[in-house]
This record gives structure tokens, C-alpha cells and sequence, in this order.
């Protein structure tokens, strides 16, 4: 049973990842989960979404649980109820010159602004057999925690034609190269004005990754929303399992790896609870005492 947290206990914040924290595989959420999220606001606390992913690309399911902000785009952006609080586009100069790396180079790519994920030609069919992966293992995961086959799952990222793509608006990239030095390459060759860092497409060879302009991450905009809420980043909790979370760790009073996260990163957050689906988040929220 889920205890109330008593009227002399602070009022604390927390900051969860989506993609496997909330979600496993691009479309399933633990029971507990959504009952630990929700018992924690009707104590009293906060919690924001903090995903690298777009606004517009966030699965339906997971708005439905309910929050009282968001963190997207690793950070580029943030919203406390409908107001948006925080904005950082990339300039057009280093997207440009992002989007020259990659052509120059033949490595596949997709941009991201606040609405939607575009992808460059091809990219479809490199990541098809990723997604038919993540599709199997989709009724898996639901006979495991005893719930019934829905419809067709929503793509584990839903993207449209990169000549849609607004250049003006682009606030952050991730690619899928062949090569498994792409990442220290790209890094060089761009330079520090840009951060890029693994990402968390498991692919079978090569390397992925994420840019974004050095300075806009999820504990940057963390401190941001702080900052306006008047709280204390001591109060704040961060539960996440991707590289994209490091600075969200290093910020917050209270860092949660997941339990199926690099033994690194655990070892960066500090404190380890359990995977996706076997209560992760609750576990996390309890041991926070927001639970």
C-alpha cells in the first residue's frame, strides 16, 4: 500500500526519462509505474518528463499518466503545465554544418525540432530491422506483465521526409553510421561546440549517437526549471538509463540509473534501481520517499 507523504516532508521534484525508464521497447509501461507516478503527485510532489525525445514524439500512453511539466529534446526545451519555460534552438550556422557532416561522410541521420523527428533518405530501411525487433519483443513484454495485446504499436520513432524539415528550427540530431569510430570522429571533426555522445539504438554494428550544441542537456535545463520553481536542486530527483542522462545525474540531489542501464552510468548516478519492467520507477519514487 502507497503511504501519503506527511505535511512536514519537503516537497520534492522528480525527472524521468522516457525511453527505457518509463517505456521498455518503445510502447510498454509497467502498471506500477503509472501508479507510482500518480501516487507521488497526489503527495504532494512534482514530476516532469525529461526525454531527449520531441514534444511531438512522445507515445500518447505516456502523456496519459499525467505530469506537471516536460523536459524535451534533451533539453532544448521545457514546459511547466502548458507554458513553455525554457528554448534553446540551434543555430542555423551549426546546423548547417551538422548536416554537411553527415552528407559529407554517408551517414544517416535524423533532426529534431519541438514537433517532429525528420529523417535523411534511406534511413527507413537501415533501422527496419531494429524496429522489427523492438515489434516482437512488444507482445512479449505484455504477456509478462499480464495485459492484453493492443492494436498495432505506434514505431518506436515516428518520423516524416527530411525536405519537411524546418532548418530553422532544428534543435538537436541523431545519427546511425556504419562505422564504429563515428562517434570520437564526429566529435573531432566538428569540434567543441558540439557535444555528441552515444545513443540508445542498439544496433547490431557501427555506432549511433546524439548532438546537440554544447551546453543545452537535461541538467542544464533541470537547473533552469528550478530556477524558476524557486527550488532547491537538493529536493530534485532524476530516474533515467542513457548517456543523454549524465548531466541530469550530476545536477540533481538524488540520481536513479535504471537497473538494465551501462554499469557506467550506474556507476555516474550512484544509486541503481530496477529495470523498466520490474518496477523501476516505483522503486526509484519510493526509495526518494515520494511514494
Amino acid at each position: 500500500m502507497e503511504h501519503v507523504t506527511s505535511t512536514d516532508s519537503p516537497q520534492r521534484i522528480a525527472f524521468i526519462d522516457v525511453d527505457g525508464t518509463i517505456l521498455e521497447h518503445g510502447s510498454i509501461i509497467a502498471p506500477s509505474t503509472i501508479t507510482a507516478i500518480r501516487t507521488a503527485r497526489a503527495n504532494g510532489h512534482l514530476v516532469y518528463l525529461c526525454t531527449g525525445r520531441a514534444d511531438g514524439d512522445i507515445h500518447p500512453s505516456v502523456r496519459e499518466i499525467g505530469f506537471d511539466g516536460a523536459i524535451t529534446n534533451g533539453g532544448a526545451f521545457a514546459t511547466r503545465g502548458d507554458e513553455r519555460v525554457v528554448e534553446h534552438l540551434m543555430p542555423r550556422g551549426d546546423v548547417d554544418r551538422m548536416v554537411a557532416y553527415f552528407e559529407a561522410h554517408g551517414i544517416h541521420y535524423f533532426l529534431q525540432t519541438n514537433d517532429a523527428v525528420y529523417a535523411s533518405e534511406g534511413i527507413g530501411g537501415f533501422v527496419a530491422e531494429f524496429f522489427e525487433q523492438r515489434r516482437a519483443r512488444h507482445a512479449e513484454d505484455l504477456a509478462a506483465l499480464g495485459l492484453e495485446e493492443d492494436d498495432e504499436p505506434l514505431p518506436m520513432i515516428a518520423y516524416r521526409p527530411m525536405a519537411e524539415a524546418d532548418l530553422d528550427a532544428v534543435v538537436k540530431s541523431t545519427f546511425i553510421s556504419n562505422h564504429s569510430d563515428t562517434l570520437d570522429h564526429a566529435q573531432a571533426e566538428l569540434g567543441e561546440r558540439f557535444h555528441v555522445i552515444p545513443g540508445s539504438i542498439p544496433l547490431p554494428g557501427g555506432s549511433n549517437g546524439e548532438i546537440m550544441v554544447r551546453g543545452v542537456n537535461k541538467g542544464s535545463a533541470i537547473l533552469e526549471v528550478l530556477d524558476l520553481l524557486g527550488k532547491d536542486a537538493a529536493d530534485a530527483v532524476g530516474i533515467g538509463d542513457s548517456w543523454n542522462d549524465v548531466e541530469m545525474f550530476q545536477v540533481v540531489g538524488d540520481a536513479f540509473a535504471m537497473g538494465g542501464a551501462d554499469p557506467e552510468l550506474q556507476a555516474i548516478a550512484g544509486k541503481v534501481t530496477t529495470g523498466v519492467l520490474e518496477d523501476g520507477v516505483r522503486n526509484a519514487l519510493v526509495s526518494a520517499g515520494m511514494v
